[in-house]
C-alpha cells in the first residue's frame, strides 16, 4: 500500500529539521574552531578581514611558521574565546570604511571591551593593514592594541602598519614571525630587490670581551645615493660560506664556474640559497631545476648606525656563533667572511616607527650591545639639527673591553650634546648591573625629563632589556602615562 503524500505542515516541520540540522552542524564546526584557536596544540594567527587580504597574510603567516616547527593555524578572529585565550596570538587586522572593524570582527571587538576581562597571561603581536587615504589610517588595529594592553596582555613586539600591504612592513612582519620560531630559516614573500653595496671597513670594537664579538661595519653604495633616515634599517642579503657552497657542488658533481643566464655563475647563485645538509634528490637536476628547488635565504635585519651625510652606511654587527662552533650565516658572513672590498646585497628599509619629528624635545635613549647603532644615528641626527642636551643610558659587558664609540661619547657629553651620559656593565662587580638598575636609580630624574617634553627612545635585546625597561617604566610612570606617550609617538622602541 503506497503511503500517503505528506501534508504541507509536515513539509514545513521537515524543512525546519533540516535547517536546525545545518545550523547545529555550523555551531559545532564554529566551536571546534573556538576550541582549537584557543587550544596549546596550535598558535593562533587570526585575522580580520574584509576583502581577503589579512585572511591570507594569515594563512601565510601561520604556513611559514609550520614549516618551521611552530605549529599555528589561521582562524577568523571572533573564533577567539577570550574566556579561555590562548597563552599566545598573533593578529592581522584590517581597518574597514571610516576606521571601523571588518563586518565579522564587529562583535569580539565588542567582547574584547567588556568589564573584568582578564588578559595578563596573554602575549601577541599585531600587523595593522591600512589606507593612508583614508584620515583614520589602521583604526581598527590601533583600538585592538590598545584594549588588549588595557586588559593586562603583553605585547611581543611593537604594532605594525602596513600602507596598501607595504612590502617593508611585511618584511618585518616575516623577521619577527622568524624569532617566535626560533630565528629559523624562511624565504621572503616577495622577490629581493636588493643594491649592491661594497664593504669598506671593518673593525672589531671589544677585543678581549667576554661577550662575542662586536665589529663596526662601512659600506658605500656601488652607485647611486640612497637616503635615509635615523632610526631605518638595512637589510642584509646574506652569503652561505664559500667551503659549504664547495661540498654541495662536489657531492653533485658540479661545476661552480658554470655561467647562468643572469650573468652569474652557479656558484654564487648557491651562496645565496638555503643549502642542505645532504644533497638526497638534488642529483641529476639542471642548474634551474637544482635552483628552483632551493628557497632564497632571507634576509637579516641591522639597526643603521649613521646618516647619508656621514658618507657612508654603518653597521653594529654582533658574530653569532652556534653551539656546534659554525658561525650564524649573517653574521659570519659581514663579520669574518666578506673580504674588504666585496659587493654586500643590500636594501635600505623605512622605519616610521622609529624615525623623530624636527623638534620632539630632548631625547632619553635607553640601549644595550648593538643597539647602540640607532642611538647612535639619532645622536648625530640631533647634532645636525642643532639640539643638544639628551640622555644616553647604554649596558654591556666590562668596562674594560665593551665600551663602543667611547671617545664620540665623551666627546659628546664633555660638549653637552649629551647632558647625561649612564653605563652600566653586567660583568663588574659581584652584582650585575643593567640599565635598567641604572634608570630606576633616576627615577626622579626621568619624571623630571618626561615633565620637559623627553622622547624615550629603546633600542636593543626583546628579551631581558627591552621588557625590563618597559616594565620599569610602568611601575614609575604608571601604566596610563606610558600609553600616553605611546600614543603621543614619545615612547618608541627598536627591539629584536
Amino acid at each position: 500500500m503506497p503511503w500517503p503524500e505528506p501534508s504541507r505542515t509536515v513539509w514545513a516541520a521537515l524543512v525546519v529539521l533540516a535547517w536546525l540540522g545545518i545550523c547545529l552542524q555550523a555551531w559545532r564546526g564554529w566551536r571546534a574552531g573556538r576550541v582549537t584557536a584557543a587550544g596549546a596544540d596550535h598558535l593562533p594567527v587570526a585575522y580580520a578581514s574584509q576583502g581577503g587580504q589579512a585572511r591570507a597574510i594569515a594563512e601565510r603567516s601561520a604556513a611559514q611558521l609550520s614549516s618551521a616547527g611552530l605549529p599555528a593555524r589561521a582562524v577568523p578572529l571572533e573564533a577567539l574565546d577570550l574566556a579561555s585565550p590562548p597563552p599566545r596570538l598573533l593578529l592581522v587586522a584590517s581597518t574597514y570604511g571610516d576606521g571601523e572593524a571588518p563586518d565579522h570582527a564587529a562583535r569580539f571587538a565588542q567582547r574584547l571591551q567588556q568589564p573584568g576581562l582578564d588578559l595578563r597571561s596573554l602575549e601577541y603581536a599585531l600587523l595593522g593593514l591600512g589606507d593612508r587615504q583614508y584620515p583614520r589610517f589602521c583604526a581598527f588595529a590601533r583600538q585592538l592594541d590598545r584594549h588588549l594592553r588595557a586588559r593586562g596582555a603583553t605585547p611581543l613586539f611593537d604594532r605594525l602598519e602596513a600602507d596598501g600591504a607595504d612590502p617593508a612592513v611585511l618584511r618585518h612582519w616575516q623577521q619577527q614571525l622568524g624569532q617566535l620560531a626560533g630565528h629559523a630559516e624562511f624565504s621572503d614573500w616577495q622577490g629581493a630587490d636588493y643594491q649592491s653595496w661594497r664593504l669598506t671597513r671593518r673593525r672589531c670594537l671589544n677585543p678581549g670581551s667576554q661577550g662575542a664579538p662586536l665589529f663596526h661595519l662601512h659600506l658605500t653604495p656601488a652607485s647611486g645615493t640612497p637616503d635615509w633616515q635615523a632610526g631605518d634599517i638595512a637589510e642584509i642579503g646574506p652569503r652561505q660560506p664559500a667551503e659549504r657552497v664547495a661540498a654541495l657542488l662536489a657531492a653533485l658533481q658540479l661545476e661552480g664556474a658554470a655561467p647562468l643566464a643572469d650573468g652569474g655563475t652557479l656558484s654564487e647563485a648557491l651562496s645565496r640559497r638555503q643549502l642542505p645538509d645532504e644533497p638526497g634528490e638534488l642529483h641529476g637536476l639542471s642548474h634551474e631545476q637544482l635552483l628552483e628547488r632551493l628557497p632564497r635565504l632571507a634576509h637579516r635585519a641591522y639597526s643603521i648606525a649613521s646618516l647619508p651625510v656621514d658618507g657612508g652606511l654603518e653597521l653594529l654587527v654582533r658574530q653569532v656563533r652556534h653551539t656546534d662552533e659554525r658561525l650564524g650565516l649573517a653574521s659570519g658572513w659581514l663579520c669574518r667572511q666578506a673580504a674588504p672590498g666585496a659587493t654586500i646585497d643590500l636594501r635600505i628599509r623605512a622605519n616610521p616607527a622609529f624615525r623623530l619629528p624636527g623638534d620632539c624635545g630632548p631625547l632619553i635613549l635607553i640601549g644595550n650591545g648593538s643597539g647602540l647603532a640607532s642611538l647612535r644615528a639619532h645622536l648625530r641626527e640631533r647634532q645636525r639639527l642643532g639640539q643638544h642636551g639628551h640622555w644616553l643610558l647604554f649596558g654591556e659587558r666590562n668596562a674594560a673591553h665593551d665600551r663602543p664609540f667611547a671617545e664620540e661619547l665623551e666627546r659628546w657629553r664633555d660638549s653637552g650634546h649629551l647632558a647625561r651620559l649612564d653605563l652600566a656593565f653586567s660583568r663588574d662587580g659581584d652584582t650585575p648591573v643593567y640599565v635598567q638598575h641604572r634608570l630606576r636609580d633616576a627615577a626622579d630624574e626621568l619624571r623630571a625629563w618626561i615633565g620637559r617634553g623627553a622622547t624615550l627612545l629603546v633600542c636593543g635585546s626583546l628579551r631581558g632589556m627591552g621588557r625590563e625597561v618597559d616594565a620599569l617604566l610602568h611601575g614609575l610612570l604608571g601604566a596610563a602615562e606610558v600609553e600616553r606617550l605611546r600614543e603621543a609617538g614619545r615612547y618608541r622602541r627598536d627591539l629584536y
